[in-house]
């Protein structure tokens, strides 16, 4: 077995992170990878266009989701997990559960991205600790409300979370904080956060941003799912100038592309 990567935060350009659903029910590309020969394949691919880590996921996380048993991801999660892990470059999982975040960091997941950020399951903050990996953590709520502040009720959920993983251990450099684009947010309220990312880093942390394929970009454009590559690039390159470090796609070679001419840019000189 090779030696499970670590995971180092951007320290100059934007990460990109692969999406790598191993779910029948995803919102975008659903069933699609849910096989472990096709998942592992899709996962060399998106390493060699690019992808800096990927993120691994065994429950559907979209509105109107039915809520997966940890046997049942677990199960979804074992056979390809490893093999994955196996590649050589950090691998994340995708999960609000403790218990599957346990296994697979025991398993050389280098990093837990928790759409729930440490809030849902009680025993999260202090297992992330335990395994001494970063954390993303995610704004999420039950539902949409448009009447709301959404930057202040982020800033909220934020300093819960934050709080979570200082009780627990986490070292701050060890948090990544990410604003959960069409979680529990209105359309007009997502474009609110993208055009004033920037503000959330006063909290001091990394931020990640995952736009890939959303109904933001559907609402605008008037496009399918698998019709949005354009428009996520767009985003993801709005969201990297206001101050993201990494972004969650589904496409990485395009996106990787757009990372590395954003860097030549800011740079003034080729960074090869």
């Amino acid at each position: 077995m090779a030696k499970a990567a670590s995971y180092a935060l951007p320290t100059r350009r934007a990460h990109v992170m692969g999406i790598l659903n191993v779910t029948p029910d995803s919102f975008s590309d659903g069933g699609r990878f849910s096989a472990a020969d096709v998942a592992l394949e899709h996962a060399k691919s998106m390493i060699a266009e690019g992808a800096d880590l990927l993120d691994v996921g065994a429950e559907s996380t979209r509105p109107g989701s039915t809520p997966v048993e940890l046997d049942e991801e677990w199960a979804r999660l074992a056979p390809i997990l490893e093999p994955v892990i196996d590649l050589g470059i950090p691998v994340s999982i995708d999960t609000y559960k403790a218990e599957i975040a346990r296994r697979a960091g025991s398993a050389g997941a280098a990093l837990v991205n928790d759409v729930w950020g440490l809030q849902k399951d009680p025993a999260m903050a202090d297992t992330v600790a335990e395994l001494g990996l970063p954390v993303v953590m995610m704004h999420n709520r039950d539902e949409a409300d448009a009447e709301i502040d959404i930057l202040a009720d982020i800033d909220r959920f934020f300093e819960t979370s934050m709080s979570l993983a200082d009780r627990a251990g986490i070292a701050r450099d060890k948090q990544i904080l990410d604003p959960g684009f069409g979680f529990g947010k209105t359309i007009d309220q997502n474009f609110v956060i993208l055009n004033r990312l920037e503000t959330l880093k006063k909290h001091g942390l990394p931020i990640l941003a995952g736009a890939s394929r959303k109904r933001m970009i559907g609402a605008v454009l008037g496009v399918e799912t698998d019709e949005r590559l354009y428009g996520s690039m767009a985003v993801h390159m709005t969201a990297i100038q206001n101050g993201a470090s990494i972004i969650r796609v589904h496409d990485v070679r395009p996106h990787a592309d757009c990372v590395r001419m954003l860097d030549a840019t800011r740079l003034e000189r080729n960074p090869a």
